[in-house]
């Protein structure tokens, strides 16, 4: 009995969450007269909101852009972060622990109080209307650097000391070493880079106005608010459709290792 109530409510939580994109999804398929009914199975799909979308805007550039910048920022933070991450783990110096507190207090900062500092420095570095603009602020995170401390602890000491015995400097062991054995939280962290990044939609639209360079939540926000999409509701949620399709994809072949480091990973000191 307890079983069946858990399972139901699990179940009802899951349609409480998922219903809204389904409707999405069903609504951008649906002609456009009944979508005002919300209605999730209309009387015919069609194909013609997703036909608009191409016509109207670049979407595939835009598409092409984002994963450009996605990719790039989640190599660097993986990069950066866990060379950071395994400094603060394992290496002694001084003012470690004061400058893991200053990397936890700057996770408290909202990102409007370091934006207009921060595009003074993009215009002075001339990288207005580039994809520097749009990834260089990103390649560094403090999430980031703080999930590779947590896992790194977990590792045993005697593998590192082991490594070190046969030759390793501190970037084979962070590399071959400590890499191959964090792979859930390096799924996890590359994640939530990613899904931060692809829906990253103020700091672009600040730096960037070419539409050969605005990415796929850029251009679809404009397109939505900006007048492109006319009336047409239909238009609007194949776009977003369109925006959220790779977030889903990436979750459904990585959640594996998402939940085992969500699971796995503590607050070692």
């Amino acid at each position: 009995m307890k079983k069946t109530l858990l399972y139901s409510v699990l179940l009802l939580g899951a349609v409480v969450f998922t219903y809204p994109f389904i409707w999405m999804v069903s609504a951008s398929l649906a002609p456009e007269n009944e979508i005002g009914r919300l209605v999730l199975l209309p009387t015919k799909f069609l194909l013609s909101s997703y036909r608009q979308v191409f016509q109207k805007i670049p979407i595939t550039r835009a598409f092409l852009n984002s994963v450009l910048v996605s990719v790039s920022i989640v190599s660097g933070v993986l990069l950066f972060s866990s060379m950071v991450g395994y400094s603060l783990s394992r290496m002694r110096f001084r003012g470690r622990n004061l400058l893991f507190y200053i990397i936890i207090f700057t996770m408290t900062l909202p990102f409007q109080i370091t934006l207009i500092p921060q595009y003074i420095l993009i215009v002075k570095f001339g990288w207005v209307d580039t994809y520097w603009a749009l990834i260089i602020p990103y390649l560094m995170n403090a999430f980031a650097i703080i999930m590779f401390r947590q896992h790194f602890m977990s590792i045993p000491q005697d593998l590192i000391d082991a490594a070190r015995i046969d030759g390793c400097n501190e970037l084979q062991i962070l590399f071959r070493i400590l890499w191959p054995n964090s792979i859930p939280a390096l799924v996890t962290v590359a994640i939530i880079t990613f899904m931060s990044s692809w829906n990253e939609v103020l700091w672009p639209l600040i730096v960037v106005r070419k539409d050969n360079l605005m990415t796929m939540p850029q251009l679809v926000t404009l397109f939505a608010v900006g007048g492109r999409a006319e009336t047409q509701l239909g238009v609007k949620l194949a776009a977003a459709t369109l925006l959220a399709v790779p977030i889903v994809i990436a979750y459904i072949f990585l959640q594996r290792y998402f939940i085992q480091s969500m699971a796995s990973t503590g607050l070692k000191e």
